[in-house]
């Protein structure tokens, strides 16, 4: 089935993402854990233990971390025609898991 016959499914969710498609993109994922992993790296601390990520990779954690939603973070989208839009990333995950059943 076509994955965007399922966002009539959810039409309260998507109606609140006017910019950009209404899921989380593969592009702005790898972003989000390049940069956060980077972070972890130079010693910020870990939001979730890891002990419950099960391992100590800044990589590991980090995507851990983007895909359950546990980074206090929005996606800043925008067109070229002045449209702005912040999302948050909460949202963006919840919106991806309820379409698509998974996180890419």
């Amino acid at each position: 089935m076509e994955v965007l016959e399922h966002y009539n499914v959810y039409p309260r969710l998507v109606k609140e993402i006017i910019v950009g498609p209404p899921r989380l993109t593969r592009y702005e994922k790898a972003r989000i854990i390049g940069v956060r992993a980077l972070q972890l790296a130079y010693g910020a601390p870990p939001l979730v233990p890891p002990e419950v990520v099960g391992s100590t990779d800044p990589v590991v954690i980090a995507k851990y971390e983007v895909e359950n939603g546990i980074l206090p973070i929005s996606i800043l989208r925008y067109t070229s025609s002045g449209v702005r839009q912040s999302i948050p990333l909460s949202l963006l995950i919840k919106v991806t898991k309820e379409v698509l059943g998974r996180i890419d």
